[in-house]
C-alpha cells in the first residue's frame, strides 16, 4: 500500500535519510524503531511531504507521491499524527477534530466520523467544550489521533505516540492503534518504546544513521541477539 524506495534526505549538509527503503502492506502496523537521531522522524516526514527527498521514490498504491505537498498527500488517504501531538491547545476538543476534517466537504460523513472518534475516545466527548491545550497528555494524544482520523486515512503515520505518557495510558494507546488495524486501516509506527511497539507491530524495521539495515517479523526482531542488546536492554 505504501513503498519507499531508496530515498536520499538532508538537512543541509546532514546526510539524514542514506537510502532507505521499506514498505507497509494493507491492514498492517509495521514499526520503525531506532534510536533518537536515527531518522525515524524524518521517513514519515518525507511521507506525507513536509521533508523535500533527494532522490528516490515514495508510491501509495503504486502511484507515484513524492514530492507532493501535504495537503494533497492528506487528500490521497494519508496522515501524520506528530510527535509531540501538536494540537490546537486554544481551541476546543470539538474545534480540534473539525480541523481534522478541514479538506472535507460531506457534512453528514463528517458528523458520522465525530460520533466514532467520541466512541473510539469517550473522554474526549466529556471535554469537548474544553480547550485542548487543558487535557492531560494522555488525552491530548488520543485528541491527535482523532483529528487524524477526521481526515479519513487508509493509511496513518503515528510519531512517538507513547512519548511521556504513562505506561497504562500507553497501554490503552497501543490497543486502539490495533483496533486501527482490525478496522482496516494501514498503520506505520514510529516509537522509542522499541518492546511495545514490536509486541504491537506485525512487522518492523530497524534505523541506525539514516539506514534500514535489519528488517523481520516483529517476534522475529524481538528475539534478535543485536536488537535485544541495542534498543530492548537486554543482554
Amino acid at each position: 500500500m505504501l513503498e519507499v524506495r531508496s530515498i536520499n534526505a538532508y538537512y543541509g549538509h546532514i546526510h539524514a535519510l542514506n537510502g532507505v527503503s521499506l514498505r507497509v502492506s494493507k491492514e498492517e502496523i509495521v514499526a520503525l524503531i531506532g534510536a533518537n537521531g536515527a531518522g525515524k522522524t524524518t521517513v514519515l516526514k518525507s511521507v506525507i511531504g513536509l521533508m523535500r527527498i533527494a532522490s528516490g521514490k515514495i508510491l501509495f498504491e503504486e502511484a507515484d507521491i513524492t514530492g507532493l505537498d501535504p495537503s494533497r498527500v492528506v487528500s490521497q488517504g494519508i496522515c501524520l499524527v506528530p510527535e509531540g501531538r501538536q494540537i490546537f491547545p486554544h481551541m476546543t476538543v470539538q474545534e480540534n477534530l473539525e480541523m481534522g476534517a478541514f479538506i472535507r466537504r460531506d457534512t453528514a460523513g463528517i458528523a458520522e466520523d465525530m460520533d466514532m472518534v467520541y466512541s473510539l475516545f469517550p473522554r474526549l466527548k466529556a471535554r469537548r467544550r474544553q480547550a485542548g491545550g487543558t487535557l492531560s497528555g494522555g488525552e491530548q494524544q488520543m485528541l491527535a489521533m482523532g483529528r487524524a482520523l477526521m481526515s479519513r486515512p487508509r493509511v496513518l503515520l503515528l510519531d512517538e505516540p507513547s512519548l511521556g505518557l504513562a505506561p497504562v495510558i500507553v497501554e490503552k494507546i497501543m490497543d486502539i492503534i490495533v483496533k486501527f488495524r482490525e478496522e482496516g486501516k494501514t498503520v506505520l509506527l514510529v516509537e522509542q518504546n522499541a518492546v511495545m511497539a514490536l509486541n504491537t507491530a506485525d512487522r518492523a524495521y530497524v534505523m541506525e544513521t539514516g539506514t534500514c539495515p535489519l528488517e523481520g517479523e516483529a517476534g522475529d526482531l524481538l528475539a534478535n541477539d543485536h536488537v535485544k542488546r541495542a534498543y530492548l536492554g537486554i543482554t
